[in-house]
């Protein structure tokens, strides 16, 4: 059986969780590796996602090693639309807004 993986990045401005996985995880950028099988019988080349990881880079104590968190597409996607209403919440308060200037 033929597989593939391929590897991109993405970021979140704001701590997260994901499904399935207990804690929260800071903002940044993360990896995502995806994993994908060729099919077979097919009169094209087709590829099937097997799997979808997020690799966590260990902090403090735990520097130096990383983690692959096994996730979904759906919920990664969801996690990443949280994180963007999360962004356009904050940027859209009144709090977030820069105060206004005296005229005088």
């Amino acid at each position: 059986m033929n597989m593939r993986s391929s590897r991109s990045t993405v970021t979140f401005a704001n701590a997260f969780g994901l499904l399935g996985h207990a804690g929260v995880l800071p903002a940044g950028d993360y990896e995502v590796l995806v994993e994908e099988e060729l099919l077979q019988g097919l009169s094209f080349e087709a590829y099937r996602r097997t799997a979808t990881y997020l690799l966590v880079e260990g902090k403090g104590a735990d520097a130096g090693r990383s983690e692959m968190r096994a996730t979904t597409e759906n919920d990664l996607k969801a996690a990443l639309r949280r994180d963007q209403a999360m962004t356009n919440q904050n940027t859209h308060s009144e709090a977030a807004l820069s105060p206004p200037e005296d005229l005088k």
